[in-house]
């Protein structure tokens, strides 16, 4: 039986319970989701260290999961164009069932490997795949990684029990050791929060080492909405040194670009700045020498 699926004995009375007892034990299983990550931090940094080459040569960041695992890939995949700016055509999610299945359970669709190899078909020796299954046995999460591994694709595992097929099928398997579920088989708590917090440290970190964040800042958020536009004018006038003004006069001719305008306000031209950033493959610290 799967770690996530065992009774644990001590919370054989949780319906007997008043609140307060079970809020104290359901938050303590919560911690223990997050401490989960701390042996797992060296494979994460290993899945990171390999993504990186394959997505700064242009390719895919793709997800496979179904139920809650593949609701927590979409939650980070939809994340990352307005943090990082990262491009909506080279980011992708392969959730059993289809999009249906992101609100609506899809009766065994978590079994159908042929649905499986038929998405991650058209991946490549460019792409990273994140394949996520609290159990480590889902037969639609495994086909996903066996096939785009064959396809030479970077595939990482990640699953929240021991010795599953989960943590062999990929090149890089990472545990996530959450044990079982204050209720049985209930891998939204634990293992749902352990899966999003690896998915929270590997994406960022893989966005870090791709250049998109300069000084602990965003520096290729999408500024779609007032607040962010804001936040804009504030980081490039404490990164640039700038008033205000400048900042707002810099980001217009940067068409909103923070790393670009970083560079006018240094003095160069927006087409200066501009060549400049592709010559550092949009490393804004490579660009400014520090």
């Amino acid at each position: 039986m799967q770690d996530t699926e065992r009774n644990d004995p001590r919370f054989a009375d949780l319906d007997a319970w008043d609140s307060a007892t079970i809020m104290a034990a359901l938050w303590e299983g919560q911690m223990r989701a997050v401490a989960a990550l701390g042996p797992a931090l060296g494979d994460l940094a290993r899945a990171v260290d390999a993504a990186v080459p394959r997505l700064r040569a242009g390719g895919v960041l793709a997800y496979a999961g179904a139920g809650t695992s593949g609701r927590i890939a979409m939650q980070d995949a939809s994340e990352l164009k307005p943090t990082f700016d990262w491009p909506e055509d080279r980011v992708a999610v392969f959730m059993a069932g289809g999009e249906r299945a992101f609100m609506h359970a899809v009766e065994g669709a978590e079994d159908r490997e042929d649905e499986a190899e038929r998405a991650v078909a058209h991946l490549g020796a460019n792409d990273v795949l994140i394949g996520l299954a609290a159990s480590g046995t889902t037969p639609f999460t495994l086909a996903a990684i066996r096939a785009a591994r064959r396809q030479g694709s970077l595939t990482v595992g990640i699953a929240c029990s021991a010795g599953t097929p989960l943590l062999e099928a990929p090149e890089i398997g990472i545990l996530l050791a959450t044990g079982p579920e204050a209720i049985a088989g209930s891998t939204r708590m634990k293992a749902g929060t352990a899966q999003k917090a690896a998915l929270n440290l590997f994406s960022t970190a893989v966005m870090v080492r791709l250049g998109r964040v300069y000084r602990g800042r965003m520096v290729d958020m999408n500024a779609r909405n007032a607040k962010l536009e804001r936040r804009a004018e504030r980081m490039l006038a404490e990164l640039a040194d700038a008033t205000p003004e400048a900042a707002r006069a810099a980001l217009a001719q940067a068409g909103g670009k923070v790393k670009l305008a970083v560079l006018v306000l240094d003095g160069l031209a927006p087409d200066e700045a501009r060549a400049l950033l592709d010559r550092h493959g949009g490393n804004l610290r490579a660009a400014r020498g520090h």
